[in-house]
């Protein structure tokens, strides 16, 4: 995207068009309004005064008038990790005039590689105002022959390699022409609350990241081996979920110290079936912590057959352990789709540092693919697991990250 100096001929501004938001119907204001407040937050740490203006699917982001094109490109790339946003365009906003606009769409085009190489290009405009005196496909050939005329850049109409577009709004004109893809979903916020269990592995800060893209507002469960290992998997959840903060304001880390009840869990003869007890005692815990935070989902990295504890049994043997829903939105997912997710959101250069991992604990030599719930209920009566998850939520250590 071509760096906008501050000019005569208008000022910058960032526009953002949105998605499947325009298709709520009579909700569509409450996304709207929550997709607002999420945008506020995010700029918050920027500490720039912005005016924000809704317009048929298109959220115009005005700064002040002494404010320079770094502050756009600052805005630009902050609200690209806000949720709901499928597209940012780094903008001019100038008036409602003709000259106005073929101007800045010369200046936009001046120095770029296009005009070097003599590229192609097309003009696209938008009137959302019917009251300008142009038509849309006059103002193409308008601004399209002025700078045919002074770069010398051959139009073609289809797939064109440069496009400079102009939307005609009720108090000004926008000229633009790259993009910078957003996240898309629904704003966070929209969908519930719910709580994720995040280890420090590959899978479960994707599952956080896709459910935050549906709208769901979540806070992270962690569950550490210690006293048996190290702090390091709390740094690394830690750090994942400051990546994650991102994507939504006020984060909140949970961590559950867990090797004395594995050690429970293998004295009381779950052998093969350890695994997918402890992992059962994981989820009753983290349903005892979303009640008391008043959440609604769980959250889970689960990959149907990805690893022994993931067949279709076990599962249904997990979701037997708890009543609140769990929510798994990687189950189709391979392992290569989820690297290349996590590669893309910036989770996996830190989930792919080195830690003592809580579930590798104590673990089998060999673990029950086929697990009879009968068999791991009987285990849990043994420990009383209720009263263990109870007790392991009371022990529960708080970490907050405000993003």
């Amino acid at each position: 995207m071509p760096v906008l100096t501050p000019s005569a001929l208008g000022e910058p501004c960032v526009l953002l068009k949105l998605g499947e938001i325009v298709l709520k119907g009579k909700n569509r204001e409450i996304f709207e309004r929550r997709l607002q407040n999420n945008i506020r937050t995010a700029l918050k740490s920027l500490d720039i005064k912005v005016e924000i203006r809704q317009r048929h699917g298109v959220i115009a982001i005005l700064l002040p008038e002494a404010t320079g094109a770094a502050a756009a490109d600052a805005v630009a790339a902050r609200v690209a990790d806000v949720m709901g946003v499928v597209w940012i365009h780094r903008a001019w906003r100038v008036a409602k005039d003709v000259e106005a606009v073929t101007a800045a769409a010369l200046e936009l085009v001046a120095g770029r590689p296009e005009v070097e190489r003599q590229a192609t290009f097309a003009v696209r405009s938008r009137r959302r105002d019917k009251r300008f005196p142009l038509r849309s496909n006059e103002l193409d050939r308008v601004v399209g022959g002025a700078i045919n005329d002074k770069y010398g850049l051959p139009v073609r109409l289809k797939d064109p390699e440069l496009t400079v577009h102009i939307e005609v709004d009720r108090d000004e004109v926008f000229v633009f022409s790259d993009a910078v893809p957003g996240q898309g979903g629904l704003p966070v916020g929209m969908s519930g609350r719910g709580l994720v269990l995040m280890s420090g592995g590959i899978d479960s800060p994707v599952a956080a990241y896709r459910m935050l893209r549906r709208g769901l507002q979540v806070d992270f469960l962690h569950f550490s081996g210690i006293p048996f290992t190290t702090s390091e998997s709390i740094y690394k959840a830690y750090a994942l979920v400051r990546e994650l903060g991102r994507f939504q304001a006020k984060a909140r880390l949970l961590v559950v110290p867990f090797g004395k009840a594995q050690q429970s869990l293998r004295s009381s003869g779950a052998d093969r079936l350890q695994v997918v007890a402890q992992r059962r005692l994981m989820l009753k815990t983290a349903e005892e912590v979303a009640h008391r935070l008043r959440r609604q989902v769980l959250v889970t990295g689960d990959s149907l057959g990805q690893v022994s504890s993931q067949t279709l049994q076990n599962i249904t043997a997990l979701d037997d352990a708890v009543a609140m829903p769990i929510l798994r939105p990687l189950i189709a997912m391979d392992k290569t789709e989820i690297m290349a997710e996590a590669r893309r959101i910036g989770t996996l250069r830190i989930s792919e540092l080195p830690d003592e991992d809580c579930c590798s604990l104590l673990a089998p030599r060999k673990a029950e693919t086929r697990a009879r719930i009968d068999d791991l209920r009987q285990i849990e009566r043994r420990l009383d697991a209720e009263e263990l998850a109870v007790r392991l939520a009371d022990s529960v250590q708080e970490y907050r990250l405000d993003a």
